[in-house]
């Protein structure tokens, strides 16, 4: 079975106080995020939205071509919240790029965390990808993440 960006949509739920790992990719998977500055501009776009009422941000990692983010969502919708984070840097990478346009894919995937689901074990696997993408060696050389437990 195929799915595609609008069967991402079906049976969305947006849950005050449910924790979601959400992940959003890159238009044609563009490494625009191996540039710091972007890379920097989006990591503190995730960390004002965090300092908002909309959501508690547990853990992330922004990685060349996308972006790992466990929330726990307060207020809004996912889909405000994603809507906001990617228009947001996308204004940023461009300014800094000197471009416009998009910058991201349409959509978003998003996984409701179980209530017997241990955050810690979620919030490690996604800082984790780096480490998995052999990018580096030891998560402590890899700047673009960051985790509440930590």
């Amino acid at each position: 079975m195929r799915f595609h960006g609008c069967d991402l949509r079906k049976g969305r739920v947006s849950l005050p106080n449910q924790t979601y790992v959400l992940t959003c990719v890159t238009l044609n998977r563009t490494t625009l995020f191996a540039d710091w500055p972007a890379a920097s501009s989006l990591a503190q776009e995730i960390h004002r939205i965090g300092q908002s009422h909309a959501v508690d941000s547990l853990a992330w990692v922004v990685m060349p071509d996308h972006l790992h983010w466990l929330v726990q969502l307060k207020s809004g919708s996912l889909a405000q919240l994603m809507q906001g984070l990617k228009s947001r840097s996308a204004i940023a990478t461009n300014r800094l790029r000197g471009s416009h346009g998009a910058i991201w894919q349409k959509g978003y995937h998003d996984r409701a965390v179980r209530n017997d689901e241990d955050l810690r074990s979620v919030a490690r696997y996604i800082v984790a990808n780096p480490l998995r993408a052999g990018l580096v060696r030891r998560l402590a050389d890899y700047p673009l993440w960051d985790a509440a437990w930590l």
